[in-house]
C-alpha cells in the first residue's frame, strides 16, 4: 500500500502551497465515512465545481437525488462537507466541501483490523478508477479542445531503477514542481486558462 497519498480536488501533494490550503488527514474513523465510490465522487464534484444541491449533484453524476442526499449527510456527519449558506433560494439545501485536500498515510493504518484495511483498499482503488475515467474522458473529447490544448496535454510513462529513498525524493520533487504552478493563473477569468488535471503514479513492478 502506498505510504502517503494526498488527494487534491481529487490531489496529490503534501508540501505546503504558497497560500496555505486546508488539508484533512484521514484516520480509520474518517475513512469509514468516506470510503464509498459515490461519496468520493460527491466530494470531488464539490471541490472542483463549488457548492451544489443534492439534486444538482444527482443530475451531474447520473444518480438519484435520494442517494446523493443520503451520502451527503453521511459525509457531513464525518466533517467532509457542510452547509453552504447564501446559495440558491427556497428550502433546497446547498453543500460545500470543508477541506481543499486529503492526505492518506498508510502509517496511520498500521495494525488496524480487516474492516479498516478493506476500506483503505476501497478508497485507493476508487482513486485509481477516477484517474482511469478522467483519462478516458479526455481521450474521447480531445478534438473539442483545439490544437493548443492537444499539444499541451501529456500521457507518458517511464521505467527507472531506484531505491525507496530515491523514489521518495523523486515523488517529493514532482509534488514541489506541481505546487510551484498552483496559483500562477489567479482566476478562471484569465484568457485561455482552463482547469487541468495532473495524475502521478510511482510504484515498483516485478521483473524476471
Amino acid at each position: 500500500m502506498q505510504r502517503k497519498l494526498c488527494i487534491d480536488t481529487f490531489v496529490r501533494v503534501t508540501e505546503p502551497a504558497p497560500a496555505p490550503r486546508k488539508l484533512r488527514h484521514l484516520d480509520p474513523r474518517s475513512l469509514r465515512g468516506l470510503a464509498h465510490p459515490l461519496r468520493m465522487q460527491l466530494l470531488d464534484a464539490l471541490r472542483r465545481s463549488g457548492p451544489a444541491t443534492a439534486s444538482r449533484l444527482a443530475e451531474r453524476l447520473g444518480e438519484s437525488s435520494g442517494a446523493t442526499s443520503y451520502h451527503l449527510r453521511q459525509l457531513a456527519a464525518h466533517g467532509f462537507v457542510e452547509d453552504a449558506p447564501g446559495h440558491g433560494k427556497g428550502r433546497e439545501r446547498w453543500w460545500r466541501a470543508v477541506d481543499q485536500g486529503l492526505v492518506f498515510d498508510s502509517d496511520d493504518f498500521e495494525g488496524t483490523g480487516p474492516e479498516v484495511r478493506g476500506l483503505a483498499e476501497t478508497f485507493l482503488h476508487e482513486i485509481a478508477a477516477t484517474h482511469a475515467r478522467e483519462l478516458s474522458a479526455w481521450l474521447g473529447t480531445r478534438e473539442r479542445w483545439g490544437k493548443d490544448w492537444s499539444r499541451s496535454s501529456d500521457m507518458s510513462d517511464a521505467t527507472l531503477r531506484l531505491t525507496p529513498e530515491l523514489a521518495t525524493e523523486l515523488v517529493g520533487k514532482m509534488r514541489a514542481l506541481i505546487e510551484d504552478y498552483r496559483g500562477r493563473v489567479p482566476d478562471q477569468d484569465t484568457p485561455g486558462s482552463e482547469q487541468v488535471r495532473v495524475h502521478t503514479h510511482l510504484f515498483p513492478v516485478e521483473t524476471d
